[in-house]
């Protein structure tokens, strides 16, 4: 660790626990960082803020320690697998095993739905393993930027995967081994693996819809010459030929399921050259939890920093 500190708000008696993986090439928390983190503290979470930031100024470090239990600062190694798993053992040295166990990263834009009512969903599942979304790719498994571990022995067969986990500099590695291999993991452990917006939910909606089928007809290798299809059809296509549901389901996510977050990648890179992407900023109303200019003004500073 290059810097660890209690936050104001340090507890010794927590039972819910966030621990929220920041990156910034500027040396600032933007102001969408600190609305996600005051999200998760509106929905009774103790957040744990690891940064990998090379610099912080003390007016953001001070800011995340106005709203966390634990400010860390490490060295950006192993992307969010590998802050998650050093940070493990001093959570379990100061608090023990929490009730429940939050894994989230600021790789999404947002939300621009109410987070709240996903949380709660996610809590009626009893205890278990919960995502947003799941992806095919590499065999079925939770995508990583939320998670969240209900129930002691969930959380502590988690802690023992993340003991196993071996970090590595290359991203497809622990992609592999982390994202990929703790779904499996956990799901051989006897413990519940669900999204909250399911893969074949997602592909049910899309493909039962105009708009959606023809941007898929569009956007995937695999689902091109197939305007014959019936809908089971083209569901079961898209289950032999998956989609990254982040991506070329962006769109049937935020306005079918009111989906709180878009992957940052997807709005600054658009890696599948989708068509539509710029519409984005549409789907943020005035009244969603993260404003449009705070969103912006997030997008702004990756922008700067990358130019």
């Amino acid at each position: 660790m290059l810097r660890i500190e209690d936050g104001i708000s340090a507890d010794c008696a927590i039972t819910q626990i966030a621990l929220y993986v920041h990156y910034s090439a500027t040396n600032h928390i933007s102001d969408m960082v600190l609305c996600q983190i005051d999200l998760l503290r509106e929905s009774g979470f103790s957040v744990v803020f690891i940064s990998m930031s090379k610099i912080i100024t003390e007016q953001a470090w001070q800011a995340a320690r106005e709203r966390c239990t634990l400010v860390v600062q490490r060295d950006n190694f192993g992307l969010d697998f590998g802050a998650w798993r050093d940070l493990l053992p001093e959570i379990r040295r100061r608090w023990s095993i929490p009730d429940e166990l939050m894994l989230v990263n600021d790789s999404v834009l947002g939300p621009i739905h109410p987070l709240a009512p996903v949380i709660d969903t996610m809590r009626k599942g009893g205890h278990g393993l919960f995502g947003l979304t799941e992806s095919l790719q590499g065999g079925p498994h939770l995508q990583s930027y939320m998670l969240l571990a209900r129930g002691r022995s969930t959380v502590e067969d988690l802690m023992r995967f993340f003991q196993k986990l071996h970090i590595t500099h290359s991203k497809w590695l622990l992609i592999r081994r982390g994202e990929i291999k703790l779904s499996r993991w956990m799901r051989r452990r006897g413990h519940r693996v669900a999204a909250i917006f399911g893969y074949d939910r997602l592909v049910q909606a899309a493909v039962t819809d105009q708009y959606e089928r023809k941007r898929l007809l569009n956007a995937s290798n695999g689902f091109r010459n197939s305007e014959a299809l019936s809908t089971r059809e083209a569901a079961a296509l898209l289950h032999k030929n998956p989609v990254n549901p982040t991506h070329e389901l962006w769109r049937v996510l935020a306005t079918r399921f009111n989906g709180p977050f878009l992957k940052t990648e997807l709005v600054i890179r658009n890696p599948m050259r989708l068509s539509d992407i710029a519409d984005w900023p549409t789907l943020v109303s005035a009244d969603s939890p993260c404003t449009l200019p705070i969103l912006q003004a997030h997008i702004q500073t990756i922008r700067m920093a990358n130019n």
